[in-house]
């Protein structure tokens, strides 16, 4: 499944119609960024400019102009002309026919014509929209601009008298999906599915971290994905470090593997956590803080409803963890004192979710009005608690240290609730005995 050039014009319709008249919207792709010498990062296209405009070559800015009310506005696309030696050695560029006849452009010009040419589309315009701060050479760029059509005031000419943040709309669309959305993210979500599972089902003492890493790069290639961000594969303490992507440890019997992994499909992502113990048997001190996590994880699901704000999942959550830490001795005291007074950040010390989209930490404001915002339909949100008992805390008796875990979903608010992408990769304790007891 992808998306086509009809419903890129219609993000770009719906853009237009929040211009106002008299108004023109600029955006640059990403840069292509060295790994080094002459060797490149594999190219991915800015996430705002792709959902715009479905082009995913560098170099590349869209211009989208309104004009008189009742007039259609004009998108322009700016990008790299068609060069036989240049894509003998890089690859196929779709030049500007290309931009006019696969990428719906109303009209196209090569990238070096972009400094001459939006003086012209500048002129005499009310407001010009751009992705402020976004880039620094672009923001420089964009100032010669202006000094160039405020320059053209004696001639006739005037610039815009309004300069705004283009990123307000772009992230305010992009927040709330469509079905076809959802659909991209359940298939990325049922490929990260299949490569936890795989993981759960090939894991055994003394395999290193790396290795298992490859299991789950194993099942994205072969379905033409890429990792939605660095993979986390963290055996035993290595659990507790939230963001360890060193991942060059070996497993070891009777520990837990953290695994905080997913792909990205047709520039969509997904995002799954999953904690197991490398021997298949989770210990009695393992399989205690794994079900408080795994409680404190549903009832946060079941609150990511219409209505509820962004942080009630989160309340939730904390709620729930508190109380089992107090149940199994490793917080002392009243749990409504203990949360007031955030003890229970010793233990876990993030938030509960992100929105999640085409990137993995996806975009739009968790505030509206200094408030916490409703949940809406069509947002997407990791649901993602844990615990992490530091190796070297020594406030807590020696056989809970070392020990970390997260369990992690991808939620879709519906009108009927919530709906789990990541459903299919198995999250309880007897599920996954089970299933890796058959590997």
């Amino acid at each position: 499944m992808k998306l086509t050039q009809a419903d890129f014009k219609q993000r770009r319709d719906r853009l237009a119609a929040q211009l106002g008249n008299n108004s023109i919207a600029v955006i640059a792709t990403r840069a292509e960024m060295y790994r080094n010498r002459d060797a490149d990062y594999k190219y991915r296209a800015d996430s705002s400019f792709y959902y715009l405009t479905g082009f995913a070559e560098p170099e590349a800015v869209a211009v989208i102009e309104t004009f008189a009310a009742g007039e259609p506005y004009r998108y322009s696309l700016f990008c790299r002309e068609r060069n036989r030696a240049m894509e003998i050695w890089n690859g196929y560029r779709a030049g500007l026919e290309g931009a006019v006849e696969l990428y719906a452009a109303d009209e196209a010009y090569t990238i070096s014509e972009l400094d001459e040419k939006i003086i012209t589309k500048l002129l005499n315009k009310q407001r010009f929209y751009y992705r402020i701060g976004q880039q620094s050479e672009f923001d420089a760029r964009v100032s010669q601009w202006m000094q160039k059509a405020d320059a053209q005031q004696r001639r006739g000419g005037t610039a815009p008298a309004e300069m705004i943040q283009l990123d307000r709309l772009v992230d305010e669309m992009r927040l709330k999906k469509s079905a076809q959305e959802i659909e991209l993210m359940q298939i990325a979500s049922n490929i990260s599915a299949e490569a936890h599972t795989r993981a759960m089902q090939t894991v055994k003492s003394n395999m290193m971290e790396y290795a298992l890493e490859a299991e789950l790069n194993y099942i994205f290639g072969k379905n033409g994905c890429v990792p939605s961000y660095n993979s986390i594969v963290g055996g035993g303490a290595n659990g507790c470090i939230l963001h360890y992507v060193e991942n060059n440890q070996p497993l070891k019997d009777g520990d837990l593997v953290l695994i905080d992994a997913a792909c990205e499909y047709e520039f969509y992502a997904s995002d799954i956590t999953r904690t197991f113990p490398v021997n298949g048997k989770f210990s009695p001190e393992q399989k205690a803080l794994y079900n408080i996590v795994l409680d404190a994880q549903l009832a946060a699901i079941d609150a990511t409803r219409i209505g509820n704000h962004y942080k009630y999942p989160h309340e939730v959550a904390v709620k729930i963890l508190t109380q089992g830490l107090v149940d199994l001795g490793l917080l002392k005291g009243n749990v409504d004192e203990l949360i007031k007074n955030e003890a229970f950040m010793q233990f876990f010390m993030h938030g509960t979710g992100h929105w999640l989209g085409m990137d993995v930490h996806d975009v739009g404001a968790y505030k509206v009005a200094d408030e916490w915002r409703a949940y809406e339909v069509g947002m997407v949100v990791t649901v993602e608690p844990g615990l992490y008992i530091a190796p070297d805390d020594e406030k807590v008796d020696a056989k809970w240290r070392g020990i970390g875990i997260r369990i992690e979903d991808d939620i879709v608010v519906t009108e009927n609730g919530p709906l789990v992408l990541t459903k299919n990769v198995v999250k309880t304790v007897e599920e996954i005995e089970s299933l890796m007891a058959k590997k």
